[in-house]
């Protein structure tokens, strides 16, 4: 049983932002484990913070909980053009992922927003949440435990499923659909078929293949994610996921590449080699869980 007490304790760990970053997002994801309405108070002050890495995860964790109490904070953070266009984007796509179809006007709304990763994540929020209006009785799963943006295509060929996401001319919802059945198809070829997309699509549409890649951890996508975060000419909002998908992969060659981004220009790309690091040293320990927020606090007592 977790007491309101401790869901707090670990909540003023998240929002002190004398904390180290990796205590705190192990702190988030804590809180996004135990759920409930104290969890979502906590998460939803953390929008008050100027690291927009973690107002992003903080989105993220939202959208995962599928608490429809956490529509109004996450409605004013994608209303809010003083947010950062990689904060918007995760509340309107968390909005989606919560999947209540009342936030179907402000995400059309915002569909037309004139910061393209913000438009196009309201799009396929949009477009996910009609799918799930058409088809109550099979509602999308992974086997990553994650709630996903589009659900998987029901194609099972992989070479099938790389030339649609390779597609720019195809709708970016059905390129999403590939994505996500190549993800669960898994192996080495659907993970260089996904590589592959590093190289194309939007902003938006890289960043979540590199997501995508994280989670699958395979090796093999290692030296597309290395190659995409060292680009300079590539946007922020990618650099930050392939850091982060390399920290998730937590092999011997993405220490040194995270080590090296790590004083990186770009603020939100060197909080990530941070967060990733932290993920790497935890994939290589006999840790029972990454998120230990209740267990470090109990441990503690």
């Amino acid at each position: 049983m977790v007491t309101e007490k401790e869901v707090e304790v670990i909540g003023r760990t998240l929002v002190d932002s004398r904390q180290p970053l990796n205590a705190r997002f192990r702190a988030l994801f804590t809180l996004r484990n135990l759920g409930g309405p104290v969890a979502i108070k906590w998460i939803s002050r953390g929008f008050e913070d100027d690291s927009a890495l973690l107002k992003h995860e903080l989105a993220y964790c939202l959208g995962q909980m599928q608490d429809e109490r956490a529509i109004p904070v996450l409605t004013e953070v994608l209303q809010d053009t003083h947010q950062d266009p990689m904060v918007r984007h995760e509340a309107g796509e968390a909005l989606g992922a919560i999947g209540n179809p009342e936030v179907l006007d402000v995400l059309k709304q915002y569909s037309e927003d004139p910061v393209i990763e913000v438009a196009e994540t309201c799009q396929l929020a949009v477009k996910r949440l009609e799918w799930l209006q058409k088809h109550p009785a099979q509602p999308p799963s992974s086997p990553y435990c994650s709630v996903d943006p589009a659900p998987p295509a029901e194609e099972g060929d992989v070479e099938e499923l790389r030339q649609a996401l390779l597609n720019d001319s195809l709708p970016l919802f059905e390129r999403y659909r590939a994505m996500f059945a190549l993800r669960n198809i898994g192996g080495e070829a659907a993970v260089l078929a996904l590589a592959d997309g590093l190289k194309c699509g939007s902003a938006l549409f890289r960043h979540e293949v590199a997501y995508v890649l994280g989670q699958m951890q395979h090796e093999a996508s290692v030296p597309q994610l290395t190659a995409s975060l060292a680009s300079a000419a590539e946007n922020p909002m990618v650099r930050h996921e392939c850091a982060e998908a390399l920290g998730s992969i937590a092999k011997a060659p993405c220490l040194a590449t995270l080590e090296a981004f790590a004083q990186d220009e770009e603020r939100v790309v060197r909080e990530s080699c941070e967060v990733a690091l932290d993920m790497y040293n935890y994939e290589n320990s006999p840790d029972f869980q990454y998120a230990d927020g209740l267990s470090k606090l109990r441990a503690s007592d």
